[in-house]
């Protein structure tokens, strides 16, 4: 018999469904994607850290879960980091009979070694536009018989994320390339490095707080993350550095970023 549990929004709002994967709960931001395929990956972005990952697709895992392969430069050919990083996976269906060359393994099988818990029968549309509409909502997936105040809801926000992800130490991938490229590991995806290697590149990927030289590269790379930026002071600071200028060099700069200059005249 299949075991049940809920997923309980900050509003109060809940939704029922069939546990696989972990039995375990936890909680988190809720946030979902709508993408037909690309679940692993999804699943070990590290953009995803510490949510609980809602796909609008009605049949995950149809497909399972390939191997941990190495494939070129060093990187895993399937996943996009060495982990799930999503806390728990909210899908309509799964798929209990998967088929395809590259699986291995089931999706639910792969969530149970990686103690990550998911729940199926969900409407999983339903929830989206819930969270499309009322913005930003932490939720809680709660196991049948879990004390429900056992399980506090959890902003991940409130803590660096970033630094949570990134890698320790500096790493080089294609170390024949021709162009330096420098890329801030703020939570970057192996296929991220995968493309600027394939481009003949010679990337050194550093920590989100490593410091910068502008001697050390051709070009620099920041990599997209979880959280909230203003953790990254250490990389706010860092990059300012690489990109410093003076009188007109400021407009042009702030308009990276917004179409407002000196003396405020708004550009159509």
């Amino acid at each position: 018999m299949a075991t049940l549990a809920s997923l309980i929004l900050e509003d109060g709002e809940r939704f029922r469904g069939r546990l696989f994967g972990a039995n375990v709960s936890v909680s988190g931001e809720v946030v979902f994607q709508t993408g037909m395929v690309g679940y692993p990956e999804a699943l070990t972005d590290p953009s995803y850290h510490c949510q609980l990952l809602t796909l609008t697709y009605p049949l995950i895992g149809n497909y399972g879960v390939p191997s941990d392969k190495e494939g070129e430069f060093g990187l895993s050919q399937w996943f996009e980091s060495s982990k799930i990083h999503a806390a728990a996976l909210i899908i309509g269906e799964l798929s209990e009979d998967p088929s395809h060359w590259s699986s291995v393994k089931s999706l639910d099988q792969w969530l149970k070694e990686h103690g990550i818990p998911g729940l199926q029968g969900v409407d999983t549309r339903c929830l989206t536009k819930k969270i499309r509409e009322k913005g930003t909502m932490l939720g809680k997936l709660v196991v049948d018989g879990t004390p429900e105040d056992s399980i506090p809801f959890d902003n991940p926000d409130q803590r660096n994320l970033v630094q949570e992800v990134s890698m320790k130490e500096p790493r080089v991938f294609n170390p024949s390339g021709s162009l330096r490229i420098t890329a801030v590991d703020c939570g970057i995806k192996y296929n991220q490095i995968r493309c600027l290697a394939q481009r003949g590149a010679r990337v050194t990927v550093v920590p989100w707080d490593h410091p910068l030289d502008a001697n050390d590269f051709d070009g620099l790379f920041i990599s997209n993350g979880p959280g909230d930026p203003q953790f990254c002071q250490a990389t706010i600071s860092n990059v300012r550095k690489m990109v410093s200028g003076r009188l007109f060099t400021h407009n042009l700069l702030g308009l990276f970023q917004c179409n407002e200059y000196l003396p405020f005249l708004m550009t159509q």
